[in-house]
């Protein structure tokens, strides 16, 4: 019963030991390093975070009393923070391309999605 212990942790330790010794010598003597991997960009909606011309682009008007704060992407206003002078501060922001804005807050009514499958 022993002996059949011993040969069957010969028989899975050899196989092993035997790999070891044949990948160390089959490595040729004139290795380089490989040069370091950039990990890969952000990508958001397809397209890269670190393009600075997704960054959006925020202008502050102050009209009356209160403040609005316009974000837009690629020169296309997408959203406005409104800041009034006594009061919550409110979102809106575009619903379609056809410029319907959208209230958003508390009780922010139903955004149906509507994505471009194409622009010409």
């Amino acid at each position: 019963m022993q002996i059949l212990k011993i040969i069957t942790v010969l028989a899975a330790i050899l196989p092993a030991l035997m790999l070891t010794n044949v990948s160390l010598a089959a490595q040729p003597d004139n290795l380089e390093p490989l040069e370091q991997v950039q990990p890969p960009p952000k990508v958001v909606d397809g397209e890269a975070m670190d393009d600075p011309t997704i960054e959006p682009q925020v202008t502050i008007r102050k009209k009356g009393s209160e403040t609005i704060e316009e974000y837009r992407i690629n020169g296309e206003m997408y959203m406005m923070k409104v800041t009034p002078a006594h009061g919550v501060p409110y979102y809106l922001h575009k619903e379609d391309s056809n410029g319907a804005w959208v209230n958003v807050g508390p009780n922010a009514p139903l955004s149906v999605p509507k994505w471009i499958l194409f622009r010409f």
